[in-house]
């Protein structure tokens, strides 16, 4: 059973870019689902499609395609897990700063769902800091 997971999915996408794996396969949950959906918006992620089991709706599968650049080199490049199920990071739009100059992105839980550092600055809105992402 996993307990934490946003860290196993978020773990799961860096092992992956790391072995040069193109999808990769998650537990279905609606808060992975919008945290996906945040990543293929600012580009790390190529598609997200959520696809139940066979004869099954109860048992859906989470799979994403990881996006390569034209090298060949994956474009997420590593992940650090701020907030914890034992140890919850909430903090207000002006502490979220940029990750690794502007190249990554800080991923934020708020009252109007997942968002990044750049949107929590924009809209002035806070939240719990799951993770970053470059």
């Amino acid at each position: 059973m996993i307990t934490d997971r946003v860290g196993d999915f978020i773990i799961r996408l860096q092992n992956a870019a790391m072995i040069g794996k193109h999808k990769v396969s998650a537990p279905y949950s609606a808060n992975l689902l919008a945290i996906s959906k945040k990543l293929k918006e600012l580009g790390f992620l190529t598609s997200v499609t959520a696809d139940a089991k066979e004869g099954s709706e109860v048992h859906k599968t989470l799979i994403v395609e990881l996006s390569y650049d034209v090298h060949g080199q994956a474009k997420l490049r590593g992940v650090k897990r701020i907030s914890k199920p034992g140890r919850r990071l909430y903090a207000p739009f002006t502490v979220a700063h940029r990750v690794r100059g502007g190249t990554g992105a800080r991923i934020l839980s708020s009252s109007s769902g997942i968002i990044s550092d750049a949107e929590a600055r924009k809209n002035h809105i806070g939240g719990e800091e799951l993770f970053e992402i470059w």
